[in-house]
């Protein structure tokens, strides 16, 4: 395991962190509780110490189940646990709330379902730009100054966003999505992360499995799982390109490297992030288990160029997540 460190706090980063989306089951199809435990139990066994989950991951059972391993394991103070505020649901329609009734009263829900009385690390997860940057701002350096949470971080902002937010209250790690199919934070986000010593979370490291070098165009997504009808990388034609793209990858990997292309995708964020952590999202202990095997080796400028060359001949249009957005209180309500 390679490791890094989050401005302010003194503990041992894991540039492999456990995305726990994927365990709230909702837009995922559905979870197995019991494995999502074990999960977690094999991450911190081997080496991980950064867990992130929001608190609309499942309406609340991605953290409820998070809590549960984690008071099963204990050394609480050896773990990076890390969550998000700021959208909101009724039934099961998310939207933007960075109200600060929200986010006050969220982080005592939140802190109750993960069983421990602080964070190490509290996002927002979206902007609200229904509300002004500053009650959202002071309502997280309230809980910072409180010692609730121990730094203050930022979900799918803008630099300008970021900007307005640091206005009012620190911001210590930024949260974007990153992986070889989705690369825009390379040209802005990055170099912002250096100038502010902010430690970067980079989730959607695999592409909702894209680049899991498990994934074929004939997969069929069940229930709610959002590649089955909303995320538009898995939606014909495009997602026959995306396949035949992640199968050269795979070729490239095993020709340079004798490596699967899973291998090749998390090296990619740990080395272009340089410091950053790669958040990987899963839901069983198999799906983890190559995080063993991500260090001793670095990709090369040669290598990028073969990837970038190999995304150009094969991708006519590059999608970015967008598609993830959740809208605002009043388009979701109506009201």
């Amino acid at each position: 395991m390679e490791y890094t460190a989050i401005n302010g706090i003194n503990k041992k980063t894991s540039r492999i962190g456990l995305g726990t989306w994927p365990i709230g089951g909702m837009m995922w199809g559905g979870t197995n509780d019991e494995e999502a435990i074990n999960l977690i139990h094999y991450a911190l066994d081997n080496g991980v110490t950064v867990v992130d989950t929001a608190d609309d991951y499942g309406l609340g059972h991605s953290e409820e189940v998070v809590g549960k391993a984690l008071k099963e394991i204990g050394k609480r103070e050896e773990i990076i646990l890390t969550s998000k505020s700021a959208l909101d649901w009724q039934g099961k329609k998310l939207f933007r709330n960075g109200s600060k009734e929200r986010v006050m009263n969220e982080i005592d829900a939140t802190l109750k379902r993960l069983q421990t009385d602080y964070l190490d690390v509290y996002f927002v997860h979206w902007p609200d730009p229904a509300l002004p940057m500053q009650e959202t701002a002071e309502a997280m350096k309230s809980l910072y100054e409180q010692g609730k949470i121990h730094s203050i971080g930022v979900s799918n902002f803008s630099i300008e966003q970021m900007e307005m937010f640091k206005e009012f209250a620190p911001i210590h790690a930024i949260q974007p999505p990153y992986n070889i199919f989705e690369r825009e934070a390379e040209g802005d986000v990055f170099p912002y992360s250096k100038e502010e010593n902010a430690t970067l979370f980079l989730y959607s490291s695999l592409c909702r499995g894209l680049l899991s070098g498990k994934m074929t165009s004939d997969r069929v997504f069940h229930g709610d799982d959002m590649r089955k009808n909303s995320d538009p990388k898995f939606q014909q034609p495009k997602f026959n390109q995306y396949i035949e793209a992640a199968n050269k990858l795979e070729q490239y990997a095993q020709e340079a490297y004798n490596r699967p292309l899973i291998d090749l995708a998390v090296r990619f964020v740990l080395d272009k992030s340089e410091t950053g952590i790669a958040l990987r999202g899963a839901r069983r202990p198999d799906q983890l288990e190559t995080i063993n095997r991500i260090d001793d080796w670095h990709l090369t400028l040669e290598d990028f160029k073969k990837i970038e060359e190999i995304l150009t001949n094969t991708i006519s249009e590059p999608i970015q997540p967008d598609f993830m957005a959740p809208p605002l209180k009043k388009e979701a309500l109506h009201v």
